[in-house]
């Protein structure tokens, strides 16, 4: 077990370092994108699978709840919450459609999809990237490898090259952390 967590570990502490190294750029292009549609009063959309989802949903609540900072509600929207709607739109379409709709429903010109994927390649948020274009809403991605196909859709793009699912969450969570305490900071 000891050889096994140390792994991990190792895998963790070298997927920090090249983030330090190479992502914080990315970091703060992409607080400078949220923080252009929270300043200009439109919406954040977020969506994601599996535990992608929960990173959208944790997301909103730093948003519209508070991440470190007593301010303002901002508005950010999971489209991973509305069971209702998520099943509606799986059952009465199909699974592909279960964001895209949503995004072609409410968002508008000026807002932003975030947009999870560690394959970056799920195509039901492939399909929301691409309403997004339409709608006129911006794309930041963040993905577990680069070179996809959200990236290629995202104005901005954390590709983090995880040899893991999990290892890739784990810098997705670190990022947008920090995203939460730069937005609190300029806001």
């Amino acid at each position: 077990m000891r050889e096994r967590i140390e792994k991990i570990i190792s895998v963790h502490q070298r997927l920090v370092s090249e983030f330090n190294e190479h992502g914080i750029q990315t970091v703060i292009d992409a607080a400078r994108l949220i923080g252009e549609c929270f300043k200009s009063g439109a919406c954040v959309f977020l969506c994601g699978n599996g535990g992608s989802a929960a990173d959208a949903q944790h997301l909103a609540g730093e948003f519209v709840g508070r991440f470190r900072k007593n301010r303002r509600p901002l508005p950010a929207v999971a489209l991973t919450a509305d069971t209702s709607v998520l099943t509606c739109i799986g059952n009465d379409f199909t699974f592909e459609e279960v964001f895209a709709r949503q995004v072609e429903a409410l968002a508008g010109s000026g807002d932003l999809l975030w947009a999870f994927s560690t394959s970056g390649t799920s195509k039901n948020v492939l399909a929301a990237a691409r309403a997004a274009r339409r709608k006129g809403a911006r794309v930041l991605a963040f993905t577990g490898r680069a070179g996809t196909p959200l990236e290629e859709m995202a104005d901005v793009c954390l590709a983090v090259d995880a040899p893991t699912t999990a290892a890739a969450q784990e810098i997705h969570v670190l990022a947008y952390h920090i995203i939460c305490e730069l937005i609190d900071e300029s806001l």
